[in-house]
């Protein structure tokens, strides 16, 4: 082994498909970066701070799987943890490599800098490891073992491991010798895989009257096709929730429309919880996936396919993976015509009376505005809520952090994203709040040479907050004033398209050159005050059941 300690990491992490490394320069992992920058395969991405890179880093686990993310110690990994802690929330990969003082440091118990100067260096450790599913420090001597066992842990339940690189370890060539064992695919108890699996078969083949709602969990593990192909061989209708959007397509004729409990679509409302079975595949039963707890499914309807296990009727079937699942279901159950209604979108853009800009034009418009194949970043918020029950074309896919929900988020996700996929149109949608916390990452877009489209809805504060809270007028919901079309120019870019529209016709003008420019375009949207989609006034209707005790 030739190699030193961080050449061998980032080596393992190419292996896998990960060119690029976020970050922010910082002194104790100048190790990790100059082994990137001098890389003649990997690419460092720096950004403006280290919260931005994580959720950047994020946004590109979102389209190619997994992403890595390089930090300083204490107060670079500090400044991560909460995007770090949605990639967990969220089941998404993130190797983050944290580069420490030398071991020598360490142990003397230094009073150096980026520590709390009480020779604690363990303590950000320990704080990282609650929201990683596998962590450690890697030394010569156990860094192909301990690399090898981190990424069988990441890649099997999808979440962030902690990788620490003490400076001094990390120059050092690898003493461990080749080969190490490389962990075995887990697989499925044999009897238990095929008891589940017989149950199931039993009651679907029994039943015209059965819904499948797919779950997030399916596409974090990578099986979105292998549901595909079940819900294609089979005749099997499906529905989909707000966390779980264009995890399928929504174009197949069997997909029945968005389901929200009690808040939206009673047809589909209807639908699903009138099935005789409901078969979930990796499904979430969140506050938001579920219309504020709206929903009302009986234990005796419900099949949910999890991970490692299944649960029927209440049942656990422990040691059986989804995968394992999917494929024996693809193969026994037969095809069949199912009872199924047909999936509505938006409808028409509804004109004002005066010409503004209203939620009832707004995202109809920005339904119609799609295109196949589109990447979707909306905000937490009432953007995201606007275009959650739009009907997405062939490939569409969007984005949104439901389960973490950290305003912020969007910008810089789409950023990682627009990396990840850069020959695709990466669409952005956010609020003028959610984005004044991470609006650096538009420079970001510019040095890579990236051209997405960014729409910021601007209704002069927190709207959400304004709808959720006792006090909609409270001063907390307020926000600096800022001429948001100008940031770009600000932030480097010479060739953008930027525009602040007020009217429905400068809107569609502005979304017409969008549309059609080969440049990036960031268009300011003026709303009134309390201008919000149908989805976002039932969930300020639903309080009690949101915030319940």
């Amino acid at each position: 082994m030739n190699k030193t300690v961080v050449e061998y990491t980032l080596n393992r992490l190419y292996d896998l498909g990960i060119s690029d490394v976020f970050g922010v320069a910082g002194d104790y992992a100048f190790p990790i970066e100059d082994t990137i920058c001098n890389s003649n395969h990997m690419r460092w991405i720096g950004s403006c701070n280290e919260l931005n890179a994580a959720y950047a880093a994020d946004g590109y686990a979102r389209i190619k799987g997994m992403a890595a993310l390089s930090t300083t110690f204490g107060v670079g990994e500090l400044s991560a943890i909460n995007a770090i802690a949605g990639s967990y929330a969220e089941n998404l990969p993130i190797f983050h490599l944290v580069g420490m003082p030398a071991s020598g440091v360490q142990k003397s118990k230094r009073l150096v800098h980026h520590t709390l100067g009480n020779g604690d260096f363990d303590i950000f450790y320990q704080l990282g490891q609650r929201l990683a599913c596998a962590h450690s420090i890697l030394t010569p001597e156990n860094c192909i073992s301990e690399m090898e066992r981190l990424i069988a842990i990441a890649l099997k339940e999808r979440r962030p491991v902690y990788i620490g690189l003490p400076a001094d370890y990390a120059v050092m060539q690898v003493t461990e010798p080749l080969p190490v064992t490389t962990p075995k695919k887990s697989t499925s108890d044999k009897k238990t895989l095929e008891k589940a699996v017989s149950t199931i078969i039993e009651r679907l083949t029994h039943s015209n009257n059965v819904c499948v709602l797919p779950g997030i969990l399916s596409t974090r593990l990578g099986l979105s096709d292998n549901v595909q192909a079940l819900i294609n061989k089979t005749g099997l209708p499906y529905a989909t929730m707000f966390m779980d959007k264009s995890i399928l397509s929504e174009s197949n004729p069997q997909y029945v429309g968005m389901y929200d409990g009690k808040l939206m679509t009673p047809e589909v409302r209807e639908f699903v919880e009138k099935s005789e079975y409901i078969l979930g595949i990796g499904a979430m039963m969140t506050d938001f996936n579920t219309g504020s707890f709206t929903v009302n499914i009986k234990p005796k309807q419900f099949i949910n396919i999890m991970s490692d296990y299944v649960e029927i009727d209440s049942v656990i079937y422990p040691s059986v993976y989804m995968e394992d699942i999917l494929s024996e279901l693809t193969k026994r159950l037969p095809n069949k015509t199912y009872h199924q209604i047909k999936a509505r979108g938006l409808g028409k853009p509804v004109i004002s009376d005066n010409g503004k800009i209203t939620a009832q034009y707004l995202y109809p418009r920005l339904e119609r505005f799609f295109k196949p194949n589109d990447i979707i970043i909306a905000e937490t918020g009432t953007s995201s809520m606007g275009l959650g029950f739009a009907l997405l074309p062939e490939g569409a896919q969007f984005h949104n952090q439901t389960l973490w929900g950290s305003i912020g988020w969007a910008t810089p996700a789409s950023f990682g994203a627009a990396l990840a996929a850069p020959n695709k149109r990466v669409i952005l949608i956010t609020g003028e709040g959610s984005h004044q916390l991470t609006v650096q990452e538009i420079s970001q877009f510019v040095r890579f040479g990236l051209k997405p489209i960014i729409l910021i809805l601007n209704n002069d504060g927190y709207l959400i907050e304004r709808l959720l809270c006792d006090y909609p007028e409270a001063y907390y919901n307020d926000l600096a004033q800022w001429n948001y079309h100008q940031l770009p120019k600000a932030f480097g870019a010479t060739d953008w398209h930027c525009e602040k529209v007020t009217t429905i016709d400068e809107l569609n003008k502005a979304l017409e050159v969008a549309g059609s420019t080969e440049s990036a375009s960031y268009i300011e949207i003026i709303t009134a005050r309390y201008e919000s989609s149908e989805l976002a006034q039932k969930l300020k209707e639903s309080k009690s059941s949101l915030y319940s005790f």
